[in-house]
């Protein structure tokens, strides 16, 4: 039972930190678009995440997120391949993915 309600507080958590990455993001990438400030790169990440419904739903949110999309999941390797409209340090990419392991693995 204590199991299945910290799961759900996870959830919750989750649902709110993406609400809240999903608007960031979007002022950020209204900000980048307007006065030109993009460099696009592509790079790989490393996830913690093993389970591969953990995986999808994490490469999944960071699609959701603007100014991010997964181009490529390497399950059995724990690799995203990831697409950003500008260098970022892999927690800005991956600010979620506590809160999935917690809900999920």
């Amino acid at each position: 039972y204590k199991m299945f309600i910290t799961r759900i507080l996870y959830g919750i958590a989750y649902f709110l930190v993406l609400i809240y990455e999903i608007l960031k993001a979007t002022v950020d990438v209204a900000a980048r678009t307007l006065n030109g400030n993009v460099k696009p790169v592509i790079v790989e990440i490393e996830t913690e995440l093993t389970r591969p419904v953990s995986q999808t739903i994490l490469a999944n949110s960071i699609t959701l997120t603007p100014g991010t999309l997964s181009i490529d999941l390497d399950s059995e390797n724990r690799i995203l391949k990831v697409a950003t409209i500008y260098p970022r340090k892999r927690e800005d990419i991956v600010p979620f993915e506590p809160y999935i392991k917690g809900m999920l693995e």
